[in-house]
């Protein structure tokens, strides 16, 4: 008994341990940002998503450890059809807050369509500057197509959704395929990263430009202000690395234009280039949009109409 009370005492101390290697900002939730619109917009509502029997769902599974930091993803794989596209799900908050779990709902019901959706936990800015948490998404991706067999999906069809902070790494990831700035040596994988469709929900392109405002959260991620670290400002930028190669996008866009910041610069590379994109605005909508309903099922079904038309 004392023996096993030791162990108990070590594993408390070794987690513990590990918890406090970083802090957490729990700022950003659903319930919180709830609370906060519901007295503006009393109609919205909670999604309530409903078991699908061809939803496999599997929650916490790693993709990657260093050291004592292991990164984990959630995946919702519909078996119903082998192989089917892939959508990887990057959650909001600023760069500094939020949690995959955030994803969930959106994961579960696009994954009833005909996709396996995977929501990635990625370093935060209180505990890893840019680009760390973009890089650990882009190891996701590869992780992932390491083990396409076991999680019924197809490597060659993949996008990448993000909402808000999450939305703008999309774009980038997207923007910056095969681009080794943003490749992790280190990370053992058969695969690059490359994804073959975008959809950013209410993030941004372009951080320095004349529609977009510098905020103390972008700064805290890129590790200053746009006049102390102006290669990181340009670099995180979809809008610069936006060319030829750049795959389909979809823009899912709130009524707020701050959150937009270099859309139409990018469309006009795009459409210069013969990019199939696509803007889908909300009228009278806030910022988080897609947690509640109605706008929830708007989100859901631009973005599958979207995926639909890539890849199906």
């Amino acid at each position: 008994m004392q023996k096993v009370r030791l162990i108990l005492i070590v594993f408390f101390y070794v987690i513990t341990a590990q918890s406090q290697q970083y802090k957490i900002d729990t700022s950003y939730t659903i319930k919180s940002t709830f609370t906060k619109l519901i007295k503006k917009y009393p109609f919205i509502t909670i999604p309530e998503i409903k078991p699908n029997p061809d939803v496999t769902e599997m929650f916490d599974l790693v993709y990657n450890k260093e050291q004592d930091r292991t990164l984990h993803f959630d995946a919702f794989v519909n078996t119903k059809k082998k192989k089917n596209p892939v959508v990887i799900m990057i959650h909001g908050g600023g760069w500094r807050s939020g949690n995959k779990n955030q994803m969930q709902f959106l994961g579960k019901e696009i994954a009833s369509k005909g996709y396996s959706c995977f929501a990635i936990e990625y370093r935060l800015s209180l505990e890893a500057k840019y680009p760390r948490g973009v890089i650990d998404v882009k190891n996701a991706i590869r992780f992932i197509k390491d083990n396409a067999g076991k999680f019924n999906v197809d490597p060659n069809k993949i996008a990448v959704l993000g909402c808000s902070s999450g939305g703008q790494m999309a774009a980038l990831i997207g923007t910056t395929n095969e681009n080794p700035i943003f490749e992790d040596k280190t990370f053992k994988s058969k695969h690059s990263s490359k994804v073959h469709a975008i959809v950013d929900v209410d993030g941004v392109l372009a951080f320095k430009h004349p529609e977009s405002s510098e905020g103390d959260m972008a700064a805290f991620w890129l590790g200053g202000k746009s006049d102390e670290t102006p290669e990181n400002w340009k670099n995180a930028s979809a809008l610069t690395h936006t060319d030829k190669n750049t795959p389909p996008i979809l823009y899912i866009c709130s009524s707020i234009p701050r959150f937009h910041a270099g859309r139409n610069d990018m469309i006009k590379i795009l459409n210069e280039n013969k990019i199939y994109n696509e803007v889908q605005t909300i009228p009278d909508s806030p910022h988080s949009f897609w947690f509640y309903e109605p706008w929830f099922g708007q989100t859901v079904s631009y973005t599958v109409r979207f995926l639909d038309k890539i890849f199906k």
